[in-house]
């Protein structure tokens, strides 16, 4: 697949989320990133997320990464 091509990567964080009664902005407060960096990332809009910050949101949620992504 060309890179230039949409990606078929999932985030589920929405659903983590739900499961752990917890909110976005609580998320984002413990993993210490803004609001809209996760919002661009639950909405499947992001194009990249750095290796810290994906273990930061797996720790706090307590999930493996292949829990909060997947490939469609």
């Amino acid at each position: 697949m060309p890179v230039d091509e949409p990606h078929r990567v999932a985030c589920h964080l929405d659903d983590l989320l739900a499961a752990r009664d917890m909110t976005l902005a609580a998320l984002a407060d413990a993993v210490g990133v803004t609001v809209v960096n996760l919002s661009v990332l639950k909405n499947n809009r992001a194009k990249a997320i750095r290796f810290s910050t994906l273990t930061a949101v797996c720790d706090v949620l307590g999930c493996q990464v292949g829990e909060l992504f997947t490939i469609e």
